[in-house]
């Protein structure tokens, strides 16, 4: 008969995805992982697997998170501009949490570039949900007038997402919170 497991496997996993978000794949050993985590080297391998197979869960599982976070805060205004300046405010305000620790999408995609299937299949499905969450509303805008009929929809959006990023590696670059704020603001001038 087995025994029952003596941790919470969410509490576990984001753990991991602590670690993974400050040190990367390769920056992080696996003892490093079990003190994040704060379970055994028996749990983890019998729970997760290895460390790449925890890593690619951490990175799901970190990735839904942020996805589902950003598209609830784009979507949350009634005002298109005021749902995208809401957005870039919330990269630039978990930019500034982040700092010290990482954006561990931002962290993958410096980490292996193109060159993995399975992190590039998860980042790739992450980018087209928010991709085609920020077309809609800028194509809403456009239609209220709040966004100049002139901009190109995938161009804006392809802006406001290399935006948020660049925010988070600003933060991560040790940039204060009135600095990303500026860039937020910068980015809403430009739509209008």
């Amino acid at each position: 008969m087995s025994r029952p497991k003596e941790f919470d496997r969410e509490s576990a996993l984001k753990g991991a995805v602590q670690v993974f978000c400050k040190s990367g794949f390769e920056g992080t050993s696996t003892e490093h992982l079990l003190r994040g985590m704060g379970i055994s080297r028996q749990s983890m391998y019998d729970t997760f697997g290895d460390k790449r197979a925890l890593y690619l869960e951490a990175l799901r599982h970190y990735i839904t998170e942020r996805v589902a976070y950003q598209i609830r805060i784009l979507s949350a205004e009634a005002s298109t501009l005021k749902g995208l300046e809401a957005a870039l405010n919330a990269a630039a305000t978990a930019g500034s949490q982040e700092a010290s620790s990482g954006s561990m999408l931002l962290g993958a995609i410096s980490e292996f570039g193109r060159s993995d299937h399975e992190i590039n299949s998860l980042i790739d499905t992450a980018e087209r949900t928010l991709q085609s969450a920020l077309e809609h509303r800028i194509d809403e805008g456009k239609s209220r007038g709040e966004i100049s009929a002139d901009v190109d929809t995938r161009a804006a959006t392809d802006f406001v997402r290399a935006t948020c990023s660049a925010i988070k590696l600003a933060a991560r670059g040790g940039a204060s919170p009135q600095t990303l704020r500026n860039i937020a603001s910068m980015a809403i001038r430009s739509l209008k």
